[in-house]
């Protein structure tokens, strides 16, 4: 009786160009993300320049598919996928922790948000639901997010999106990834 053959090496897994994150993003990651439009990201359609793409381009990176998605917007896309979350206070009230940004409990990475002070309860981890709202991933001190007024990820350091609006009443605040 001749021994068997031995069993072919398995080929790697190699995880498709659009798959979802659910885990810490890392800057390479983020990075490959830089200059793209919304219609590179999303595969249901919901490309729109005119509508605010931040929570959406942020849902489809890490892979964050409740509440209101994309797919539920156009009723397009993947039958067996269900889109990514579009809606910014959706993301901070699923944060299992949400702070200050200058707060000394914030982690090293997470989400970030901006938005009037008088808009958020952190007790609560309530955000309104108002149009002057805004999200991004940070890692450090380096923010990745949508431009809508360029329609495409930037990426720049906390001092700059702070100033995404203007006015002494927003503040800047932390959440870490939901689950």
């Amino acid at each position: 009786m001749s021994s068997p053959s031995p069993l072919p090496t398995p080929a790697p897994v190699v995880a498709p160009p659009n798959a979802q994150l659910t885990t810490n993003p890392t800057e390479a990651t983020l990075n490959g993300h830089l200059k793209k439009n919304i219609n590179k990201i999303c595969e249901f359609e919901y490309t729109n320049d005119d509508d605010n793409h931040c929570a959406h381009f942020v849902s489809h990176v890490m892979g964050f598919n409740f509440g209101y998605t994309c797919k539920s917007q156009t009723g397009k896309g993947p039958k067996d996928k269900k889109g990514a979350s579009i809606r910014v206070h959706q993301l901070f009230a699923q944060c299992p922790s949400v702070g200050e940004w200058d707060s000394a409990d914030r982690p090293t990475t997470g989400l970030a948000f901006i938005t009037a002070k008088n808009n958020v309860k952190l007790a609560t981890k309530y955000m309104a639901n108002v149009p002057r709202k805004h999200v991004g991933i940070f890692i450090n001190n380096t923010v990745w997010h949508y431009s809508n007024t360029k329609d495409e990820v930037v990426s720049q350091d906390i001092s700059a999106f702070k100033k995404h609006y203007s006015g002494t009443q927003y503040a800047v605040f932390w959440g870490s990834f939901p689950k």
